[in-house]
């Protein structure tokens, strides 16, 4: 993991806050998530958590305001919650591909250092070629 990596995490991070909406059970902000384009600016979202599956995850949250700013290519994500990073859910990790097929190769930050190519976490993907697709299929370090 470089600096570049942890100051994502640190940009996070505090962002990271339990607020109860409309219903003790509704909630927002328990996850946080940050994005560098591949212009290098940052931006951030945090989760929204509702009732019928109607909130949205902080990694769509960060995407939005990424496309809200005319840039859809992203070069690292990371997802934090209280004290830990998380990996994206399987709706986070096509959702950032749809957005730009070229997002394969976006660097994701896992637990414990651990840095992931967003193709590694989608293997046998229909957006990426069969060329194009990581011969690691365990996923491998950068």
């Amino acid at each position: 993991m470089t600096p570049d990596h942890q100051q994502l995490i640190d940009i996070a991070q505090p962002l990271v806050r339990e607020m109860i909406l409309g219903r003790e059970d509704f909630s927002a902000a328990t996850v946080a998530s940050a994005i560098r384009s591949s212009s290098g600016r940052i931006y951030t979202g945090v989760c929204i958590d509702l009732s019928c599956g109607i909130g949205f995850c902080a990694e769509h949250a960060a995407a939005a305001e990424m496309i809200k700013g005319g840039e859809t290519r992203i070069s690292a994500i990371v997802a934090v919650a209280d004290d830990c990073v998380l990996a994206p859910c399987g709706r986070c990790r096509e959702f950032l591909l749809q957005i730009d097929p070229l997002n394969a190769d976006c660097e994701v930050i896992l637990d414990q250092g651990r840095v992931v190519r967003l193709r590694d976490l989608l293997p046998e993907h229909w957006l990426i070629e069969p060329s194009e697709r990581s011969s690691n299929s365990g996923g491998g370090e950068l």
